[in-house]
């Protein structure tokens, strides 16, 4: 598993279900014949930078299942071996176009992709035994702390293909990404509002309660980025207590109310109701039989979906805890009984919410992002997905 893609492949692969596909190898024979072993991939440079673009294919292989890369034409390579202490990875880099140019590639295959690009400087990726070692800025020591770089996600199989812009760890350089369908149509997505990059920091420095503790910058005053709330938790840069208030109004509301939980657009008469007693929320299905319980959340549990929110991929538990997830980070749980509430118009009103995703969907211009790791719930997620591609794209965008 690549380090930062455990909380995010559980939303991609959902919402790929929710489209008709599985993250899978397998796939009928009329799919099979329309996805060919590689597609290509057109990267357009609208950054207005200088600098010159490093471009990685990585993921996992749908033939032999082993970690690695591809190179420009498609061509995969397996990690080799790695050590303790990690050791370095061969360097697969691919040049990128040149401000106002673009580059076409190829892509196979895989599942849990990232196509990284960075800037100025190469990525520094290891090896360690247990696999690839990938950047992690939230570490101060980390060698690609003072790079500025980003990624996108896919998984192409003999499904289709699915691509997305991700936030989920963090607010970096702008991009979008597209497919063109076999009828020569493209539908793209994550494309910043103008102004929007900017924005997005201007707003983080405004908002009170530590959020412009997010925004990292390098010695000679470039902006990097802005951690994803999960990371500023890790680091300090917000208090442990951010999401408290709201989260002990939930508690309290649902003490003497019911939470209504339809977990599948596609199965209206599946419900799960939820009542916290003790301390503890308990959901019972049609027949008044638990199925699962969950413990009051803290703010690392609703930012990283996980821990006290576990998402297991299963029929139950897992879709109940995405969709509490979302209400958390939206902030829907105290004024719709019912969810998920799908409404974009009711996400994050209350004052006590996650304001980095707030500010992120509010400057895309399709109000599509992947602020948290199930924003896919709803289908509010920068994602894109076509059963026959015909080629992918990725647009550095602009820095404004």
């Amino acid at each position: 598993m690549f380090r930062g893609l455990k909380r995010r492949l559980p939303a991609l692969a959902a919402a790929a279900a929710l489209l008709g596909g599985i993250l899978t190898a397998t796939g009928s024979s009329t799919a099979a014949a329309a996805v060919p072993a590689t597609i290509p991939l057109k990267i357009t440079n609208n950054s207005g930078r200088g600098d010159a673009v490093h471009v990685y294919v990585l993921g996992t292989s749908l033939t032999t299942g082993q970690l690695g890369w591809a190179d420009a034409s498609g061509a995969f390579h397996a990690w080799p071996v790695g050590g303790n202490p990690p050791v370095p990875a061969p360097d697969a880099s691919i040049p990128g176009p040149a401000a106002g140019q673009s580059r076409t590639i190829s892509i196979p295959k895989l599942a849990g992709g990232r196509i990284y690009f960075s800037y100025g400087q190469k990525l520094v990726f290891k090896l360690a035994t247990g696999g690839l070692v990938q950047p992690a800025v939230q570490n101060p020591s980390d060698p690609n702390r003072n790079i500025l770089f980003n990624w996108s996600e896919f998984t192409l199989n003999n499904d289709g293909l699915w691509i997305n812009s991700t936030q989920v760890d963090m607010f970096s350089a702008p991009y979008s990404v597209g497919v063109q369908r076999a009828d020569g149509s493209v539908a793209s997505t994550g494309r910043l509002k103008s102004g929007g990059y900017n924005g997005v920091f201007a707003a983080l420095r405004a908002q009170p309660g530590g959020w412009g503790g997010l925004i990292q910058t390098r010695s000679d005053g470039t902006v990097l980025r802005a951690l994803s709330p999960t990371y500023g938790l890790e680091t300090g840069a917000l208090p442990a207590n951010v999401l408290d208030d709201y989260i002990n109004r939930v508690w309290q509301k649902y003490a003497t109310t019911t939470l209504t939980v339809t977990p599948f657009a596609n199965q209206p008469n599946t419900k799960y109701y939820g009542r916290v007693s003790g301390g503890v929320m308990n959901f019972t299905n049609s027949a008044g039989a638990v199925v699962t319980s969950f413990q009051k959340p803290d703010a690392p549990s609703v930012f990283g979906c996980h821990r006290l929110l576990d998402a297991p991929n299963d029929l139950v538990r897992g879709p109940i805890s995405r969709t509490l997830c979302a209400g958390f980070n939206r902030s829907t749980l105290l004024t719709n009984p019912n969810q998920p509430d799908a409404s974009a118009a009711n996400f994050y009103k209350d004052a006590v919410t996650n304001h980095y995703s707030r500010i992120i969907h509010e400057r895309m211009v399709d109000g599509k992002a992947y602020g948290f790791a199930f924003d896919d719930v709803g289908h509010h997620e920068s994602l894109v997905h076509d059963g026959s591609p015909r080629q992918a794209y990725v647009t550095l965008d602009p820095f404004s």
